[in-house]
């Protein structure tokens, strides 16, 4: 129970509707138990009728339909209040997994990126769905359970000890058997339903990685081997559920096993008692036996709660390990700073803790506000992580990275990333319209303003030809469209943020160089006064550039303008050089 400790804020919050479901539990079960009692009553009036104890067929037919008007009556409340019971702590479960799979999904939106490049997209997704539903049950139908057992076993149990307190005993005997039983095959399901929950992880995360990968499977042609992998873990995971059904269905042949044994326990022993004279009523024992049938459903849910519990605390387990992780990127700062384009790292060294790799290695340049850096370099050079410093998806290991002159940790993390406007390399857009991905980076954008950037972006064009328009709804992560398109409208997005820093990652490799020089001609009309950030392998993207550095091995290896490093040896000029040839050699 220690995991499910964590619900307990939850139940605080809606403890005035936990308290009226318990007043309406205990009326639903009070008026519930009358039927029995009224059985009784039948019988009574029967005897005195049969014994001549009472005569005028009219009297008894009077008496025996008031009987059954109040049992009719006793059941319709009881139903009515059932309904109000499931109603009210049924809805509460329900606002307690609204609430925590908000709690959930926004602890996964804290947590730094080398959680996520440890953990599997459907493993995720499986924790914040299959086993939040398990807890719900637990807040829900458990509880419900829970509180209904006891209520009506107390109140059973009061009325019979009054009535036959011998009888009672007896009857009573086979139902903690019952629930050791149930109690037995709960802790089995425990462990057989830990089993399962990890096997759909495995199969939520394979079948999320065979879609989003799906060109790749069918571009190398290995369909088959895919659904050969997919069938082998899915009938694992048919061969665990099958192990879980197996001792499930023990459960209800057990039940009813014990609850037919109460009733000749009752039948039995009853009947003695009434030859002897121990009981005045065949009605008594009549009541008996609704009163057994009554309670051995509630004393048969010990073991199935008992079981919900034990799954859902399973399942708390799993979601607690994320919650308890801490991000690692950490928001110190609550009042708000400003934000400028001023930029220095000085001798900033990183690693990356999931591949040990030494990404950069004493970096240090500036950046005025409203300058253009571009950075330069071969593959895995360190482009790319300048950027993420800057925009604080990882924190450095070593040296000092300042915004407006202040230590970067020291900024308010949300203004930090607000001023920022960010193209990724990979350019990762969702599946909604066009004009909605473009106003991602700017909620309260107007169409005049979506429409200005996507041509500023010189995506406008391409979007028009479709049948309609900004209102075009994209396929996953944007597969309807090219490389070079899902580039621009990435570039659309981060400008109509009109942010204070523009960072650009390599953008615009899948363009051709005519349009490369014309968003460049735009990004330096609308960017002036902004701080510009270009990582690039062309040399006519630095062109235009304040700065220019050039990385090799997360070092700087040149620095200078774009005249200045033309005139050296190096990495830059070679870069330079090959462009100019490849350029030459395509012209006709």
């Amino acid at each position: 129970m220690k995991e499910l400790q964590h619900l307990n804020k939850y139940l605080l919050k809606y403890k005035l509707h936990l308290i009226v479901g318990v007043i309406i539990t205990i009326i639903a079960r009070i008026f519930l138990l009358f039927t029995p009692r009224y059985v009784k009553k039948i019988f009574s009036v029967v005897d005195k009728y049969k014994n001549g104890l009472e005569s005028g067929n009219s009297t008894f037919q009077a008496e025996l339909f008031e009987i059954i008007l109040y049992i009719i009556g006793a059941a319709l409340i009881a139903g009515l209040f059932t309904f109000l019971m499931r109603q009210t702590i049924i809805n509460v479960s329900r606002y307690i997994e609204f609430d925590l799979k908000n709690e959930v999904y926004e602890h996964y939106q804290k947590l730094s990126l080398n959680f996520y490049k440890k953990n599997r997209t459907g493993d995720l997704m499986n924790r914040i769905s299959e086993d939040v539903s398990r807890v719900r049950m637990y807040v829900g139908p458990a509880l419900m359970y829970s509180i209904n057992t006891v209520t009506l076993f107390v109140i059973a149990l009061i009325y019979m000890f009054n009535e036959a307190p011998t009888l009672t005993l007896y009857t009573i005997i086979p139902l903690p058997i019952l629930s050791i039983a149930i109690y037995n095959l709960s802790r089995e399901i425990h462990k057989r339903s830990t089993v399962v929950q990890q096997y759909l992880s495995k199969l939520s995360a394979f079948t999320q990685e065979s879609f989003s990968g799906i060109s790749v499977i069918k571009a190398y042609g290995i369909e088959p081997k895919t659904s050969r992998n997919f069938d082998d873990l899915s009938a694992t995971s048919k061969q665990k559920q099958l192990d879980l059904v197996k001792v499930q269905a023990l459960f209800f042949p057990l039940m009813v096993l014990l609850i037919g044994i109460s009733n000749l326990v009752v039948i039995y022993i009853g009947g003695r008692q009434y030859v002897n004279g121990q009981i005045d009523s065949l009605g008594t024992i009549a009541e008996f036996i609704i009163y057994v049938n009554m309670l051995t459903w509630p004393v048969a849910t010990v073991g199935w709660v008992t079981s919900i519990v034990q799954q859902a605390e399973a399942s708390q387990k799993r979601i607690n390990e994320f919650l308890k992780t801490e991000p690692e990127i950490k928001n110190t700062v609550l009042e708000h700073t400003d934000i400028t384009g001023d930029i220095t790292f000085d001798n900033v060294s990183f690693t990356y803790d999931d591949t040990n790799i030494n990404a950069l290695k004493g970096i240090s340049f500036t950046i005025k506000d409203g300058e253009t850096l571009a950075i330069l370099g071969k593959t895995g050079s360190g482009k790319s992580t300048i950027l993420d410093l800057i925009g604080r998806l990882y924190d450095i290991d070593s040296g000092s990275i300042k915004i407006n002159n202040i230590e970067i940790n020291k900024h308010n993390l949300n203004d930090l990333r607000n001023h920022i406007g960010y193209v990724p390399q990979d350019a990762f857009l969702f599946s909604d319209t066009i004009k909605n991905n473009i106003k991602f980076g700017k909620e309260d954008a107007s169409d005049e303003e979506v429409i200005q950037v996507a041509k500023l972006a010189q995506v406008h064009k391409n979007i028009t030809k479709f049948n309609k328009g900004y209102d075009t709804i994209l396929g996953e992560r944007g597969i309807t469209l090219s490389g070079g398109q899902k580039q621009r409208i990435s570039i659309a997005r981060a400008l109509i943020k009109y942010p204070k820093i523009l960072l650009f990652d390599d953008c615009l490799s899948a363009v051709d160089t005519e349009t490369e020089e014309k968003i460049l001609k735009n990004i330096n009309t609308i960017s002036k006064g902004k701080t510009n950030i270009i990582v690039g392998h062309r040399v006519s993207s630095a062109k235009n550039a304040d700065k220019i550095i050039v990385l090799d091995d997360g070092k700087i290896v040149e620095e200078g303008t774009h005249e200045t490093l033309l005139q050296i040896d190096g990495y830059y000029k070679h870069l330079f050089l090959k462009q100019s040839s490849e350029t030459s050699s395509s012209k006709p």
